[in-house]
Formats: structure tokens, sequence, C-alpha cells
């Protein structure tokens, strides 16, 4: 009978989840080509259906600064190492669970002096020395039978857990890559809006030097030279923020890439040392699961409590176990080998749990509960998936038309704001309107510099949303090697 229930194993058989029927990134389809705009980090982009994606996809830009960068983040970022040893420990904790299928053996050997009572019946020596030595040598087997596969159903279990740590480790390799890319775009913004800045304060200051040249000759109020005096001071109010902004951003570099904030890094960045990709990727909704590190790594949460059911059904059910031992003992060494010396005995039991306050069974309707939470939480990580794709694939078409708009509104505001000066010098407008079209030249710009940041970044959270090629990883470094 036992080796009949040892091709089976109580409790349900896991099987994959599949895809969801007809998923899709947005009601109606979406376009493929974004809007385009003539300046830098403008052009179109290209969304390519079931292009694959390189584990290296930040190569994409094409910035050999950014990819020393991200090389080494992943030779140097602790949190690498970390999920590396989780891996390990998770490895040797499912080896350490399959010795369950193979009996323990067990060696002892116990030697002893003794001294047999003066007043005893029979001394404990045939020579009637009170003093003898006993030398016992034994081995000893211990086995549990896998007859109902709880021990199948817990390897299973913690085989679940490995596998669910392997994907989470893909996830720390995409999580560092992208907050490396992200930094670096942040750097790139920052510094952009840094300059654009420092030549909005170059305006202001040159408008302020014509109205105090105006006022030295009565062209001009003082009121008015006071109000350029006031919004010039505004402008450059906002260069000490963005400035500790980008040395914080320069901070996170350096945490990222595994360094001190002493301890700096070569690497600068602006807008021109980054290249807007033109083809991007766009996996097939299908492939989403398959791709996307979390999702399998939830799947593998609900294999491993799929296999816990059956751990706790094994439980409540007859536990068989076998202990066969084998010796020899004697007053000496030499005795220990002779043909009366050896002795051995083997041991059954089956045991069964009668009454335990309902324990065995209230674990197995935890498990059952578990099974139904870890499945609930594979759907919400599912849909948080296809919502992070559809999410960058809006954020790239809108604000590649927030880009091109505001080029445009740049462009009109840089042209105003000319003629208003040139007005100005003639004395056809008064001080109100010149400062009306400098906030809105301002306002333009800030804007378009933050345009052409987001379109880099939307660009990487395309490749993090779509799984970030971790599956090509091993390829990567076999080709290293």
């Amino acid at each position: 009978m036992a080796l009949l229930l040892c091709g089976c194993a109580v409790g349900p058989d896991f099987h994959r989840p599949v895809a969801p029927a007809d998923a899709g990134f947005a009601p109606n389809p979406v376009p493929t080509v974004s809007a385009s705009a003539v300046v830098y980090g403008g052009a179109a982009q290209h969304l390519v259906s079931g292009q694959d994606i390189p584990f290296d996809w930040w190569k994409a830009f094409q910035s050999p600064q950014l990819n020393a960068l991200v090389e080494q983040a992943l030779r140097a970022n602790p949190t690498i190492e970390s999920a590396k040893a989780a891996l390990r420990q998770a490895h040797e904790l499912t080896l350490a669970a399959k010795g369950a299928f193979f009996p323990t053996v067990q060696a002892s050997f116990s030697p002893s002096r003794n001294l047999t009572a003066t007043g005893a019946v029979s001394p404990a020596s045939a020579s009637g020395n009170p003093y003898y030595t006993l030398n016992t040598a034994q081995v000893s087997v211990s086995y549990a039978p896998d007859v109902f596969g709880g021990t199948r159903r817990a390897v299973e279990s913690q085989q679940a857990q490995e596998d669910m740590q392997r994907f989470e480790t893909e996830a720390t390799y995409l999580t560092l890559t992208s907050n490396v890319v992200a930094a670096v775009i942040q750097e790139v913004s920052t510094r952009s809006q840094i300059s654009a800045t420092e030549d909005i304060i170059g305006i202001n200051r040159k408008s302020l030097e014509i109205l105090r040249n105006q006022q030295r000759f009565g062209y001009a109020m003082g009121i008015d030279a006071a109000a350029q005096e006031a919004a010039l001071a505004q402008v450059e109010q906002t260069l000490p923020p963005l400035q500790k902004q980008l040395e914080q951003t320069r901070d996170q570099i350096r945490a990222l890439v595994g360094n001190l904030p002493n301890q700096d890094v070569t690497e600068t960045f602006t807008l021109a040392s980054l290249h807007l990709p033109g083809d991007l990727p766009l996996s097939l909704p299908s492939k989403i699961i398959e791709q996307r590190p979390d999702v399998r790594a939830a799947e593998e949460q609900m294999r491993s409590a799929s296999a816990n059911v059956g751990v706790a059904v094994a439980a409540m059910l007859p536990q068989i176990t076998l202990n066969p031992s084998i010796g020899t003992a004697g007053n000496s060494m030499a005795a220990m080998f002779g043909p009366a010396s050896e002795f051995w005995s083997l041991v059954g039991s089956v045991t069964q749990t009668v009454f335990d306050s309902g324990t065995l069974l209230h674990k197995k309707r935890a498990a059952d509960e578990a099974l139904i939470q870890s499945a609930a939480q594979y759907r919400g990580t599912v849909i948080t998936a296809f919502q992070n794709v559809a999410d960058t694939l809006h954020a790239l078409l809108s604000d590649a038309d927030a880009l091109k708009a505001a080029v445009a509104s740049e462009q009109a505001a840089k042209v105003t704001l000319d003629l208003t000066h040139r007005q100005q010098q003639v004395g056809y407008v008064n001080f109100l309107t010149v400062l009306s079209a400098e906030q809105t030249y301002q306002t333009a710009v800030i804007s378009r510099v933050q345009a052409q940041a987001s379109r880099f970044s939307d660009t990487a959270a395309l490749f993090q949303a779509l799984g970030g090629g971790w599956w090509h990883r091993a390829e990567q470094q076999t080709a290293a090697r």
C-alpha cells in the first residue's frame, strides 16, 4: 500500500495562471507614433509591437557615461549582493528540504568504565572483578516514508520560495538600473533648468540695466526700476532650490553606485549626453505576465501557498516512521567484533493524531485562506502591471505632445519678448508690458526643459514597465565571460 501511495501527494496540484483574456493597454488602440518637435530630444518615437527587450536596455540612450555608471552600480551597489545572498540562502533551504526524502543515519560509540556495587547479587563480569569496561558501537537509521506526499509538498513549497527569490533578484537588478537612469535624467533636467534660469537671470539683469539708463535720462520712473529689481530677485530666488536638487541628485547617484557622499563619480550629464531612442518595444499583452518579475514572483508565492495546503493535509494523516539500528558491544575492542557481541533492532511506528482541539484542522483552514490570499495578490499584481504599462504609454504620447506645445509656446514667447524690448527702448510700451512678457517667457522656457526631460523619463519607464529584459541577463553574463 505504501508503494502504491508514494505516487500521489495530497493537496491541490498547482497550475500556472493563464494570461487575462482579451487583455490590452487601453479601451481604444494606442497610437504607435508620437508627436515630434524641432528641439533636442523632440524626435518622434515609434512603438514596435512584439519587439524583444535586451537586458542592457539603457544602452538605447547611446551614452557611454551612462553605460559606465550602470555597470559600476551593478558591481558595487549592496542591494545586488544582498539579493544574491538571499537567493543562495533560498537554494540551500531547498536542498535542506530535499534531505527529508532520504534516511537519516547516525553512528555512535560509547566507551565506559564501570564499578559493580559490592552488594550486588551477581557481578557484572564473568571473572567476578567489580571493575569492568563496556564499549558499544551503534548505527541507527531514521526514515519517514513520504506515503501521502507531505514531504514532496514541503519541498515544492520551498522550491517555489526559491524561485520567488530568483524573480525578486531579477527585480532588484531592474530596479537598480532604472533608478540609475532616472537619477541621470533628473540630473540632466536639473542642469538644464539651472542653465535656463541663469539665462533668464541674464535677461532680467539686462532689462534692469536698460531701465536704470532710461531713469538716468528721465525716460523711466524709479518705480519701474524697483519693479524690475523685484522681478530679478524672484528669478534669482528660484536658482538655489535647483542647485540643492542637483547636489541631492548627485548624492543619490553616488549612493546608487556604492559610493559615500564624499566619493564623487567622474561622469556628469547634460541633455547632450543622452540620445532619445527612436524605436521602442511594445510587448504583446499576453507576454506581460511572463516578462514582469513582480508578476512571476507573485505566481511563485501562490505556488508555495498551494503546496502548503498539501503539507497541512498530510499532517492530519497517519505519520509513519522506521527506526532500524545495528551495533556491537563488548568488554574490549577485540570483543566488540565477535559473533556474540552483535545486536540489532527494527522498530516501526504509525502515529495518528486523535485529539488536538482542532489544531491541525485550523492550520489546514489557514493554509486554504493563505492560498486564496496569494491568488488575490497575484491578480492585483497583474492588474498593476498592465496599469504601469498603460500609464507609461499614455505618458509617452502625451509628453511628446506637451513638448511640441512647449516648444511652440517658448518660440512665441521669445518673439514677443524681443519685440517688447525693442518697443520699450523707443518708449512705445510701458514697463508692465515688458515684465509680463519676461514672465511669460520664463515660464515657457522652464516648461520646455521639463518636457524634454519627461520624454527621456517616459522612455526609461517603458523599459522598466515591460520587464527590462531580465530574461537575457544570463546570456549577457555568459557573453561577458
